[in-house]
């Protein structure tokens, strides 16, 4: 019987290392986007605590302008960490998309492969069949009495 021999292998091959590329850039994507997160969340707390703080802080006009100035540039941080955390969700989005993309495109490159080596071996087991009833009916001698 001879060996099955999918032509496509190469492309396989190619394919299956644009989908580790693909997870690779996601887990990349995941990790950045967490790290804004915890970013997002800290500034959120340092925000919250700040304005916990507010009724112990004393009135005189320049502790009022510091409290506000700071207060002020923390919703700034958060308005700015919030954006990037935008941007990161899109990038991890389509990180994701590439990703099933090149799994999807792979996995249909393999099912062919299974189907075109299933194909070869029923019509190699069907050969061999043929080959084995020739051998027969050639070595069979009819006794006539």
């Amino acid at each position: 019987m001879s060996p099955f021999r999918f032509k496509l292998e190469k492309v396989l091959d190619y394919r299956g290392q644009l989908e580790d590329q693909a997870k690779g850039a996601l887990a990349r994507a995941k990790a950045v986007h967490g790290e804004q997160e915890a970013l997002v969340k800290d500034v959120e707390g340092r925000l919250e605590a700040h304005r916990a703080k507010q009724q112990e802080a004393t009135k005189s006009p320049g502790d009022m302008w510091l409290w506000r100035q700071y207060k002020d540039a923390l919703e700034t941080d958060l308005a700015v960490a919030r954006g990037r955390l935008r941007e990161l969700a899109l990038m991890l989005h389509k990180a994701r998309e590439e990703a099933v993309r090149r799994s999807r495109d792979r996995k249909l490159l393999e099912k062919l492969k299974e189907n075109q080596a299933r194909k070869h071996y029923e019509e190699e087991n069907l050969r061999e069949q043929k080959e084995n009833d020739e051998m027969a009916t050639i070595r069979y001698e009819r006794k006539d009495f």
